[in-house]
């Protein structure tokens, strides 16, 4: 793989030689690794996982990286090459991040929700890709509600029983919430698709030896830009100088916020329960009644 990699790279660095490589913290899916070259700068470098999705998670991760990266707004590691079984991406040397980084980072998630949202074909994504390691449907609809319920609630309920990780009782008591959606989420309806992230917690946010905060691991769509948010108030690490600068540069919405907030929580909560197990079916149907309050 070193003489594949040294190839793919000389395009954007010209003749280099990989001289170093070691492992690197980077996810419990991938093999990460950091390589140093002769003649070019540190890369970090990610390897298909040998069990399903494989390349294919590699080759989402890639197209979602570069559509963020085209919007501008928040920094993102430029995808350097591609090969069949690894990404390689611009090393990004970490760092502590203060509250000034947080704040830039909120703004900047503002901007790119905004900015990135411009345009947009509609509700969805070009091509499915993953949440974690499960797939993630993105085929269009043409409204948000239908969306949230098809291509992301849905899945994860079918998923979780049958693998016996919901029964059907629990599995009934969303119906209302899935015949309710038009009218919860009517506000992402009034304000049109944003570019997400799409899995936003605290671990995939990389602060820089330079200060700056950097967003890593996108699985984007088009959807509404409370997802974001959601995702990142769930299992916490955003100080509250990030959901200032937010506000401050697109305010949100205020009525019906936290029976949104919970909606979009299920979806992350059902797909905890059917990677790790019903440890996190009490939260899911926690946030379930919170959704329906």
């Amino acid at each position: 793989m070193g003489r594949e990699l040294e190839r793919a790279l000389a395009g954007r660095f010209g003749t280099v030689q990989v001289a170093a490589a070691g492992r690197v913290g980077g996810g419990c899916i991938s093999t990460t690794l950091q390589v140093r070259l002769q003649g070019g700068p540190a890369v970090f470098l990610k390897l298909a996982p040998d069990e399903p999705p494989g390349a294919a998670l590699l080759e989402a991760e890639a197209d979602a990286l570069e559509c963020l990266r085209a919007v501008g707004e928040v920094r993102v590691p430029e995808v350097l090459a591609i090969g069949g079984s690894w990404l390689a991406l611009e090393w990004l040397e970490p760092g502590p991040g203060g509250p000034e980084a947080w704040e830039r980072l909120g703004a900047g998630l503002a901007r790119l929700h905004q900015r990135g949202g411009a345009g947009a074909p509609g509700w969805g994504w070009p091509r499915d890709n993953f949440i974690g390691s499960l797939p993630q449907e993105n085929a269009a609809t043409a409204e948000w509600a239908g969306f949230w319920r098809e291509r992301r609630l849905q899945p994860q309920l079918a998923r979780a029983r049958a693998s016996g990780l919901l029964g059907r009782a629990e599995a009934a008591e969303f119906e209302p919430l899935l015949e309710r959606l038009p009218t919860v989420l009517a506000a992402a309806e009034a304000e049109g698709p944003a570019l997400l992230h799409g899995d936003l917690w605290s671990g995939n946010v990389h602060m820089t030896a330079a200060g700056e905060p950097a967003l890593i691991d996108p699985a984007s769509h088009y959807g509404h830009r409370e997802v974001d948010l959601a995702m990142a108030a769930l299992f916490g690490g955003f100080p509250p100088s990030f959901y200032r600068a937010y506000q401050e540069t697109w305010p949100l919405a205020r009525p019906g916020i936290e029976q949104r907030r919970a909606t979009y929580q299920l979806y992350y909560l059902l797909v905890h329960v059917n990677l790790f197990g019903r440890g996190y079916l009490a939260g899911t149907m926690e946030a379930l009644r919170r959704a329906l309050a």
